[in-house]
């Protein structure tokens, strides 16, 4: 049986640092939650006059394209890793450099993804944070400089 680390007991020696882990998974509600919030998204994707261009870059079908997200979203927020297990690295940057994509993509991307966590993520402080990491990403992903 393993004694807990002494530092009294080891002088010299310190326990090495707990690994901090994301801890928005659970703060957002787990798995069922991400599911909503996707769903929230493609909703207002395909019903925002805004977002009309972007829907177009999609396939008709959004069962593949939703499932893709939530692996990554449960992933990004800390939760299992499945999508990197199924995927491999997101490369989000090169996975989307055949879509053109500036500054009203983004916007429109951004007007769904914060209309959908109005609805879903009930954590102010959280939606708050995933505003700013959304919106980080989403411009990382332009590959449009026209605008």
């Amino acid at each position: 049986m393993t004694k807990p680390f002494s530092p009294e007991q080891h002088p010299g020696l310190r326990p090495l640092p707990q690994i901090i882990s994301n801890p928005h998974f659970d703060t957002i509600g787990g798995e069922v939650q991400i599911r909503s919030l996707v769903e929230r998204f493609y909703f207002f994707m395909d019903t925002l006059p805004e977002a009309v261009g972007i829907r177009a870059l999609h396939e008709a079908d959004l069962s593949h394209t939703k499932e893709v997200l939530v692996k990554f979203l449960i992933e990004w927020l800390g939760g299992p890793k499945v999508y990197s297990a199924e995927r491999g690295h997101p490369r989000l940057r090169q996975k989307h450099l055949t879509f053109p994509i500036g500054v009203a993509e983004r916007d429109a991307w951004m007007q769904c993804m914060r209309s959908a966590m109005d609805e879903v993520v009930v954590d102010v402080t959280l939606r708050q944070q995933l505003d700013q990491a959304f919106f980080k990403t989403a411009d990382f992903i332009r590959n449009d400089n026209k605008e």
